[in-house]
């Protein structure tokens, strides 16, 4: 289904912070009125990301490797490997509640930035561009904060819900633990949250064909890709459809 789109507005050529040599382009519209919601379950079905009261994808001259995805929550089962990590955060437990930013939230979220991806622009960001997006959302939104044992916030996931699905907006956990695994822990959780309350898919972003950092989604199967012809099983770089493994 097309989506019910207010204007496009498309932003200037910026170098691409995913692949490097290469230029990016986003095409954007507002969440606004009280079509808010129904414009929004169109345009991400339609390959769109939402972000505060927008919603955008991308619009790459020469370039298609970004490709919306995802996960078929109704059929997923996980592999040995990823049944590990959810066992090595049996001690983690989450608490969902309405979007709402904390010092907290914002001490951890700087943390993961200046590790995780120093330079690049929100590791910048202040408090208060902070709270911005966690609570400015038109639609059904809400924030899951991920504590160890001791009480310890270790992560958090910000969340959106709509008729058939839960979209990850964004989500960050102490660098610190990388060993484990907190962010595909977080996609799990909302993967057996959306089977919990029925609903068909997972939402988690963009795939990007040539790019490590994003090649951990391909792991959370069966998991679909959209593209010309629509939704799709995602297709790997070799040309053929992800199969579960190990």
């Amino acid at each position: 289904m097309s989506p019910r789109l207010h204007p496009l507005h498309a932003s200037p050529l910026r170098p691409c912070p995913y692949l490097e040599g290469r230029n990016e382009r986003v095409v954007a519209t507002e969440l606004t009125g009280k079509g808010a919601k129904d414009l929004y379950h169109d345009g991400l079905r339609a390959g769109f990301r939402r972000s505060h009261g927008f919603m955008y994808r991308p619009a790459c001259p020469s370039c298609d490797a970004c490709r919306p995805v995802r996960v078929v929550a109704s059929a997923f089962t996980p592999s040995r490997s990823l049944d590990r990590v959810r066992r090595a955060n049996r001690h983690v437990t989450a608490d969902t509640a309405p979007p709402q930013a904390t010092t907290e939230q914002y001490g951890l979220f700087t943390r993961y930035q200046a590790e995780r991806h120093p330079g690049g622009g929100m590791d910048r960001m202040s408090f208060m561009e902070y709270r911005a997006m966690v609570e400015e959302s038109p639609v059904e939104t809400a924030v899951t904060e991920f504590r160890a044992e001791g009480g310890e916030l270790v992560a958090v996931m910000l969340a959106d819900t709509l008729p058939d699905a839960l979209s990850a907006v964004y989500s960050f956990y102490a660098p610190e633990n990388a060993k484990l695994a907190l962010g595909t822990h977080m996609i799990l959780w909302l993967i057996a949250e959306a089977k919990r309350r029925d609903l068909a898919y997972v939402y988690l972003g963009y795939w990007i064909s040539g790019c490590a950092k994003m090649d951990y989604k391909s792991r959370f199967r069966p998991i679909e890709a959209f593209g010309p012809q629509g939704w799709a099983p995602l297709v790997s770089s070799r040309g053929a459809a992800m199969k579960e493994s190990v």
